[in-house]
């Protein structure tokens, strides 16, 4: 049987991550770490996006950086594209808009889904790195109401400090309490909760301390990226249909 693909040059990872230019380390369960998933990605560094840059400023100036590296991802084959930063739901209309394939910027885009699966009077709650900077209209792009009950990490030790300073090093387990104190702190009082949302790509690694924290369902970026590439590459059944008959 040939196989042709227009020159392209993908073969098997469907699957496109915008990165930013960063150099902390990315530990197994963190977006831009390869062993965190379970199929093919390929990854696109858009230079000059620091995480400061791009959380605390908005991403100044980066959307047609952002832009022409997801067209290289699509010219290399990828039927979809993410980011490894749940602030660039700002530029979600504008990349979809201009690279033809789905785009999925954020997983803060998952909330509408969750809370249409919620039990009545249940709400979501969102931790963030920076709530310092977590707009009304990066919550609006994503289509999230701007009275979300929402915490980040940002008085904390470890976390947002080296993320966001992009560090050389970072303590793993005082990052983990960040983020576990993050979810204490979001829950407290709030008997209305039924899920949380990790909109930071970076907390994955500690979303089963959270869960085991709160006793929330905790999507993350990896729920929300996992789901978006199942549908970019199904499961084929048919064989295995076909060697169940009789």
């Amino acid at each position: 049987m040939a196989v042709a693909r227009g020159g392209k040059s993908v073969y098997g990872a469907c699957l496109g991550i915008l990165m930013l230019q960063s150099q902390f380390p990315r530990i197994p369960g963190d977006m831009g770490n390869a062993l965190t998933w379970p199929f093919p990605v390929r990854y696109k560094v858009v230079r000059g996006a620091s995480p400061d840059r791009v959380v605390r400023r908005r991403a100044e100036g980066l959307l047609p950086d952002f832009i022409d590296a997801a067209r290289e991802l699509v010219a290399d084959g990828a039927d979809g594209i993410t980011t490894n930063c749940g602030f660039l739901s700002l530029f979600q209309r504008e990349l979809a808009d201009a690279v033809g394939v789905p785009v999925a910027t954020s997983a803060l885009m998952q909330i509408p889904m969750i809370e249409g699966m919620l039990p009545a009077g249940r709400r979501v709650g969102v931790l963030t790195i920076s709530a310092a900077t977590l707009t009304a209209d990066h919550l609006a792009a994503a289509g999230v109401a701007p009275d979300i009950p929402l915490v980040g990490t940002d008085t904390g030790r470890e976390f947002t400090r080296v993320i966001l300073g992009d560090e050389l090093e970072l303590d793993v387990d005082r990052a983990r309490e960040d983020v576990v104190e993050a979810g204490r702190r979001l829950v407290a009082d709030r008997a209305d909760l039924g899920a949380i949302v990790l909109e930071c790509t970076n907390m994955v690694p500690y979303a089963a301390d959270v869960r085991a924290e709160t006793g929330l369902p905790v999507f993350s970026v990896e729920t929300f990226v996992t789901w978006f590439q199942a549908a970019l590459m199904p499961r084929r059944f048919d064989r295995l249909a076909g060697a169940m008959r009789p």
